[in-house]
C-alpha cells in the first residue's frame, strides 16, 4: 500500500481519520500502531516481523543503555545495539550483494543463493536509521528512554514515515507521542500539505518519468540534446517524487497531532555541491553528519583527515541507498567535488558570477542523477557518453515519438516548483497585508484562503483521474 494508491486514498487513509477522532485518546497511540503494522503487513507480512523484532530489540536495549551506569558496559551495550541495527541492515539489504561479488571473484559460490529469502523489508533503511539515532540518544544523556512499548511501538513503525522517510529522531516528537493537540488550522495545513504532495508526484513526476524511462532503455541510441533532456526529466522526477513523499508524510502526520522534520529546501536552487546537501534529504544528511562524520572527528582535524571524513561519510552515503556498485560510484562522485569544495574550489566559486556557480551545481548533480538511475555501471558509462557525443542525429525520432506540449508544460511547472516561488508569494503576500487597511485585511484573508482551497480541490482531482487512468508506478526511495 502506498500514498498516492486509490486503496490508501479512498479507503485506508479515511477510515483510519474517521477512527481516530472518534477514539479515546489514551488509546490513539495504539490505533495508530495498529494501523501502522497493518500498512506494513499489507504487501509483504515478512516485513511486519522484521519491523516487530526491531521494535522489541531496540526497545529493551534503550531502557538497559539508560539503566547501566559503568561508562564501559554503556559503551559495550550501546555497541551492541548498533551493531544489532547493522547487522540487521546488512543482512536484508547487502548479503546477496556481497555474495554475487565475491563469487565473481572466485571466492564464494553463489549457485545455490536464494535471492528470494533475502527481500527488503518495507522502510528498512529508515527505521533502522531511526533506530541506531535513538540508541545513540540515549547513550549521550540526549534523550530518556521510552517506556511505554506501544509509543516507542509507533515511533519506529509509523505509517507515514516508515516508506521512505523522514528519518525522524525520537527526541524530536518524544512530546507529540505523550501529548499532541490537533487544531483546525494545523489539520488545514496537513491536508494542504498531503494534496501537493500528491500532485507532486502523480502530475509532475510520472509524467515526466515516461521519457526518462524511454531514455534509459537504450542510452547507446541517443544523441546529445535528448540525452540531455532525458536526465533533465529523471532530475524533475526525482525531486517530485522524493520530496513528494516527504510533504505527503509531512501532511499526514500533521492532521494526527505529528510535527516531523522538513526533508527538502529547494535543493536545485544550490551554487554549490555543499549546498545541495544541506538542502537535499535533510534528514538523512544530518544523520550522516551527527551520527558518523562528527564522531570521526569532523572539520576538527587536519585537513587530510576531514577529506578522509567526507569521502567515507559519502561512499557509506552512496551505499545507504542501494546494494550496488552504481550508487557506491554516485556517492564517491559526491565525496570527491565535496573534498574539492573543502580544498579551494568553494572559495574559487564565490568569485563567480551567481548564475555560473549555479550551472556549475546543476550540471555536477545532473551527471550525478546518471548513475543513479542507471541499472549499472555499463549503462550510466553509455548514457554519459551520449550527453558528451555532440550527435544530433536521433533527437528528430525522440522529439517527434515523446516530446508534446504536455511534457514541456509539465518541465515548465518542475522547473518553477523546484524554486522558492511559494515562499516569494508569502512574502509578497505579508508585505501586502502590512501596507493595506486593517479594516480590509479579513476581506483580503478571506479571499486568499478561497483561492487555495480551490486550487487544492484542482489538483486533488487531477491527481485522482490521473490516477484512475494511469499505471502504478511506486516512489523511488521506496526500494531503498
Amino acid at each position: 500500500m502506498v500514498f498516492d494508491s486509490p486503496l490508501f486514498i479512498f479507503l485506508f487513509f479515511p477510515a483510519l481519520l474517521l477512527l481516530y477522532y472518534v477514539w479515546p485518546r489514551k488509546a490513539r497511540n495504539l490505533l495508530l500502531l495498529a494501523a501502522s503494522f497493518l500498512f506494513c503487513a499489507w504487501g509483504d507480512v515478512h516485513s511486519l516481523w522484521v519491523l516487530i523484532a526491531s521494535i522489541l530489540g531496540n526497545y529493551a536495549l534503550g531502557l538497559i543503555i539508560e539503566r547501566t551506569h559503568a561508562r564501559t558496559s554503556r559503551r559495550i551495550i550501546l555497541g551492541l545495539a548498533v551493531s544489532a541495527n547493522l547487522a540487521l541492515l546488512l543482512y536484508y539489504k547487502y548479503l546477496r550483494f556481497a555474495i554475487v561479488n565475491l563469487a565473481a571473484l572466485g571466492v564464494a559460490d553463489a549457485s545455490h543463493f536464494d535471492s528470494g529469502g533475502w527481500r527488503l523489508p518495507l522502510g528498512i533503511s529508515f527505521f533502522t536509521f531511526a533506530a541506531i539515532a535513538y540508541q545513540v540518544d540515549i547513550y549521550a544523556a540526549r534523550t530518556r528512554a521510552e517506556r511505554n512499548l506501544i509509543d516507542f511501538g509507533l515511533y519506529l513503525s509509523h505509517f507515514a514515515k516508515l516508506v521512505a522517510g523522514p528519518i525522524v529522531r525520537y527526541r524530536d516528537v518524544a512530546g507529540d507521542l505523550r501529548a499532541r493537540e490537533t487544531t483546525l488550522k494545523g489539520f488545514a495545513e496537513g491536508v494542504q500539505r498531503f494534496v501537493i504532495g500528491l500532485g507532486k508526484k502523480v502530475l509532475v513526476a510520472n509524467s515526466v518519468a515516461v521519457f526518462a524511462d524511454e531514455v534509459f532503455k537504450n542510452p547507446g541510441g541517443l544523441d546529445m540534446p535528448t540525452a540531455w533532456l532525458g536526465i533533465a526529466c529523471y532530475t524533475i522526477q526525482l525531486y517530485f517524487d522524493f520530496s513528494g513523499y516527504s510533504d505527503m508524510a509531512i501532511g499526514l502526520g500533521r492532521m494526527f497531532g505529528f510535527t516531523f522534520m522538513e526533508n527538502f529546501n529547494y535543493p536545485y536552487i544550490s551554487q554549490s555541491i555543499h549546498e545541495f546537501w544541506r538542502r537535499w534529504h535533510i534528514s538523512l544528511s544530518s544523520w550522516f553528519r551527527d551520527y558518523l562524520y562528527v564522531p570521526l572527528g569532523g572539520n576538527r582535524v587536519a585537513a587530510a583527515r576531514s577529506y578522509f571524513n567526507l569521502t567515507v561519510v559519502f561512499l557509506l552515503c552512496g551505499l545507504w541507498h542501494g546494494a550496488s556498485w552504481n550508487f557506491l560510484v554516485w556517492g564517491a562522485y559526491h565525496g570527491v567535488f565535496l573534498v574539492m569544495e573543502r580544498a579551494g574550489l568553494g572559495r574559487a566559486l564565490k568569485e563567480l558570477w551567481q548564475p555560473l556557480r549555479h550551472l556549475y551545481a546543476m550540471v555536477v548533480i545532473m551527471i550525478g542523477w546518471v548513475f543513479f538511475r542507471a541499472d549499472d555501471l555499463t549503462q550510466a558509462f553509455s548514457y554519459l557518453r551520449a550527453m558528451f557525443s555532440g550527435s544530433f542525429d536521433a533527437f528528430d525520432y525522440y522529439t517527434m515519438t515523446f516530446v508534446n506540449k504536455q511534457l514541456l508544460l509539465v518541465l515548465m511547472v518542475g522547473v518553477i516548483g523546484s524554486m522558492p516561488v511559494v515562499a516569494f508569494l508569502k512574502h509578497l503576500r505579508e508585505r501586502i497585508e502590512m501596507r493595506n487597511h486593517n479594516l480590509l485585511l479579513g476581506f483580503y484573508d478571506l479571499n486568499c484562503a478561497l483561492i487555495i482551497v480551490a486550487f487544492m480541490i484542482c489538483i486533488f482531482i487531477a491527481s485522482a483521474m490521473q490516477l484512475a487512468i494511469t499505471t502504478y508506478s511506486p516512489f523511488i526511495y521506496a526500494k531503498f
